[in-house]
């Protein structure tokens, strides 16, 4: 089966809605897409249509985004795009797009980011004596000398 990757730069409509399916984090938001064409005849650029789109994010990608999407922010959003075809209350057929996120950033040539590695869960204590083991071998290179030495300098 063949399936549609897309990269799409926008504006965040709103704020990143998070919930849970089956145990699973899923972050749902939408984005804005204005495409622009420069128009040689009159040397002007001119705004295309908007064009709107779903993005869904899962697991620790949805909870990122979460955490670090807020309204209006410029981003950047690559995934599988699908189409859902739908009838509204009015009769008419409507068409929507869907992007099934597989990375999501900030757009940095609208402005700056900030960067936060995400903590992984809490690594197993260390088993009993195996400080005594690295304390050792401070000693035994004269690590553990040079920097007394440099602590007393300053």
């Amino acid at each position: 089966m063949n399936e549609t990757h897309v990269t799409l730069s926008g504006w965040l409509g709103g704020d990143v809605a998070l919930r849970d399916a089956a145990g699973v984090p899923v972050a749902t938001f939408r984005v804005a897409s204005t495409p622009r064409r420069y128009v040689r005849k009159t040397d002007t650029w001119e705004d295309g249509d908007t064009q709107w789109y779903t993005v869904n994010a899962w697991r620790a990608l949805a909870e990122n985004c979460d955490r670090s999407l807020r309204r209006g922010d410029p981003v950047v959003v690559h995934g599988k795009l699908s189409a859902q075809v739908w009838t509204n209350k009015g009769g008419l057929e409507v068409t929507t797009f869907e992007v099934e996120a597989a990375f999501v950033g900030h757009d940095l040539n609208r402005g700056t980011s900030e960067f936060h590695r995400r903590k992984l869960s809490a690594a197993p204590a260390p088993a009993p004596g195996a400080g005594a083991e690295v304390g050792a071998e401070v000693e035994a290179t004269g690590a553990g000398e040079e920097a007394e030495a440099a602590e007393s300098a300053a």
